[in-house]
């Protein structure tokens, strides 16, 4: 049986939530990350966190027009790349783009991801599903094709942060420790489906049974035990900490006190082109593009790197604020 997260009682005055819909989460010890699934997510490792307030669902289309609106500002997929930066690069990869999902027409070979992901040019976060299309329908689902420094500005902009990688794990799990899922341990409870994900063999075949082939509004699922939208499946969500193994930073014999993970010089991707080295970022949660032969990350352990110069289809973000809580 899952043990309940150890809370501990606010010590601060009562305040009211520092921004609409978001949600107070206590602070707490917790198990972070699972030795059950990928061996990024190991070791498991106690980790606490004071407390903080976090938006219920993801930054929606929507709120973020009312960010540019207000303040002009352009993605980094709706500007072109300064070739300077990318040396060899392909000039087509220099134009403003971003990354889109491509479904397979056939089984492909898993280990190769340029099978479904490739560069479009002109989509962003206005053009979600490619040059053509827009927003009409979507304001209520999570915006993406959005950069760190895109999320980091919105937040800024806001009033608020984006969390740390233990806050965000902390938080998903609704106050169940060491559960693989937000919900329990069961990844369809009742047959039901708990989040947006991918059902069939990925990236050829989607059954759809969730009802959704890409992002679904967000609200579409139940709320965890925080009372949050989400916090697992429909868009991945970007953290503050940049990427590095767990292991550099579990120690087994004590508990790691609001931990932020590593330095930009930790987290270059050895595997860039051209000899470039782009530091990441963690992102969390899964997306509508996990599935069970391929990406089993629809979990609030699982824990990827993304590189901080890409935006994609399937990568969004949600704020916290640190201000004193409720008491």
């Amino acid at each position: 049986m899952n043990d309940l997260v150890k809370t501990e009682p606010a010590k601060a005055k009562a305040h009211a939530a520092p921004g609409d819909n978001m949600a107070w989460i206590p602070g707490g010890t917790f198990r972070m990350g699972s030795e059950n699934f990928y061996p990024e997510e190991a070791p498991v490792h106690r980790v606490a966190v004071d407390g903080f307030w976090i938006d219920r669902h993801t930054v929606t289309n929507a709120e973020f027009k009312r960010f540019v609106d207000a303040t002009g500002h352009v993605t980094l997929a709706e500007r072109p790349a300064n070739a300077a930066d990318y040396p060899g690069a392909d000039p087509a990869l220099l134009v403003p783009s971003s990354v889109m999902f491509q479904k397979a027409a056939q089984r492909v070979d898993l280990s190769n991801h340029h099978n479904w992901w490739t560069y479009v040019a002109g989509a962003n976060w206005k053009h979600p599903r490619g040059p053509k299309s827009g927003l009409q329908g979507l304001w209520k689902h999570p915006v993406v094709h959005v950069a760190f420094e895109d999320a980091q500005a919105y937040a800024t902009w806001a009033g608020k942060d984006l969390p740390t990688e233990a806050e965000w794990e902390f938080a998903a799990r609704g106050g169940l420790d060491g559960a693989d899922y937000a919900w329990g341990d069961e990844l369809t409870p009742g047959r039901r489906h708990m989040a947006n994900t991918w059902q069939g063999e990925f990236p050829w075949q989607n059954h759809l049974e969730d009802g959704y082939e890409w992002t679904a509004p967000v609200g579409s699922y139940p709320p965890n035990g925080y009372g949050l939208y989400d916090m697992t499946g429909n868009v991945w969500e970007w953290t503050t900490d940049w990427y590095q193994e767990h292991g550099k930073i579990a120690h087994p014999c004590c508990t790691l006190d609001n931990p932020r993970g590593g330095t930009q010089e930790d987290s270059p991707n050895p595997s860039a082109s051209a000899g470039l080295r782009i530091p990441r970022k963690v992102m969390k949660g899964g997306s509508y593009l996990c599935a069970p032969n391929y990406c089993k990350r629809y979990r609030p352990a699982a824990r990827m790197p993304q590189d901080i110069d890409t935006s994609t289809c399937h990568l969004g973000f949600r704020c916290i604020s640190r201000a004193a809580g409720p008491t």
